[in-house]
């Protein structure tokens, strides 16, 4: 199993879908190691626009930023914030947009961010390094709102009892190690037999808590609806259900696929503007070949999808 922490996973599916072309402006939501803003650049003498959350990431992406002066804007910040940013450095509208969903291969080998507990490290998982961390939340909330954390976040069947060894635990001595969390999680689960780690579901519940991401993830999707031009492409890269079911709800809801009141009325007076076409209705998947050399593309899924020229304003988007 190859450790690939710069892989960019689907890349030529994504590059596939954006169609670069000379001329173009096109934004990475989620420039990372600089993986898809590479290729993309590679792929057209086109300019790009790339955001990320974590400071590291933009400092790390200075060599490549410099390398394309002219053609390349890396800034710090929110992928939510995309249509704001992309009007600051020039460009009303974009393209193609590109979001690779989740923590990052940097972040997750990196054992002083804390989103892993395979090496140990403080129980942080703040993307932009700001704000409270997983830390904070696991000290600090009571029994039940850790337990709807868990459930909601990281689908874990038995939160409750998750939530219960943390309170208990804490109230001994404050949990902030990555080892020490993942400890009292494998005694309530078990290590079984499974494929993944016991822990896994409860610091990727706690991760997306303390990142806000799926917030995050509605409103970038929002303000790349806005963002678009139109025939411009939309790629989103999730990683698992609970990203992917919000990706592809709101696509549905765009596209006027969603079932309505009637349907004997047009998609767009039950469900607001049809800002969105869709070449096809299913998520793109990982090949196999893929899947062999790049781990991290196991669970990826690609959704696309075409702006169409229909105009839409933060009044009439459709809930």
């Amino acid at each position: 199993m190859t450790k690939a922490p710069h892989i960019p996973v689907m890349i030529a599916e994504v590059l596939d879908a954006l169609a670069p072309v000379d001329g173009g402006i096109y934004l990475d939501g989620t420039f990372g190691a600089g993986g898809y803003a590479q290729a993309i650049l590679d792929a057209a003498d086109c300019r790009l626009i790339a955001i990320d959350r974590d400071p590291d990431a933009v400092a790390a992406g200075a060599s490549l930023a410099a390398r394309h002066r002219e053609r390349l804007t890396l800034v710090q910040g929110r992928f939510s914030e995309m249509e704001q940013l992309a009007i600051a450095a020039g460009a009303p509208q974009v393209q193609g947009v590109a979001l690779d969903l989740g923590v990052s291969s940097m972040q997750l080998d990196q054992a002083r961010r804390g989103f892993s507990f395979a090496a140990d490290g403080p129980l942080d998982m703040r993307m932009a390094q700001t704000g409270e961390s997983a830390a904070d939340v696991v000290n600090s909330r009571g029994q039940e709102e850790l337990a709807d954390i868990i459930y909601q976040l990281g689908d874990e069947r038995r939160s409750r009892a998750v939530a219960r060894a943390i309170v208990k635990a804490r109230d001994i001595a404050p949990i902030e190690r990555t080892t020490a969390l993942a400890d009292i999680v494998a005694k309530v689960i078990g290590r079984g037999a499974g494929r993944i780690h016991p822990a896994t579901r409860t610091f990727q519940a706690l991760r997306i808590y303390v990142n806000s991401e799926i917030d995050e993830l509605r409103q970038g999707l929002r303000a790349a609806e806005r963002l678009l031009a139109p025939q411009g492409w939309l790629a989103v890269v999730s990683f698992h259900s609970l990203e992917d079911r919000e990706v592809k709800q709101f696509l549905a809801e765009r596209a006027g696929l969603q079932p309505g009141p009637s349907r004997h009325r047009p998609p767009d007076q039950d469900h607001g503007p049809v800002t969105f076409r869709l070449p096809r209705r299913g998520a793109v998947k990982p090949t196999a070949a893929e899947v062999a050399i790049n781990s991290r593309a196991r669970s990826a899924r690609l959704r696309v999808a075409q702006r169409t020229d229909r105009a839409v304003s933060d009044g009439e988007v459709a809930v």
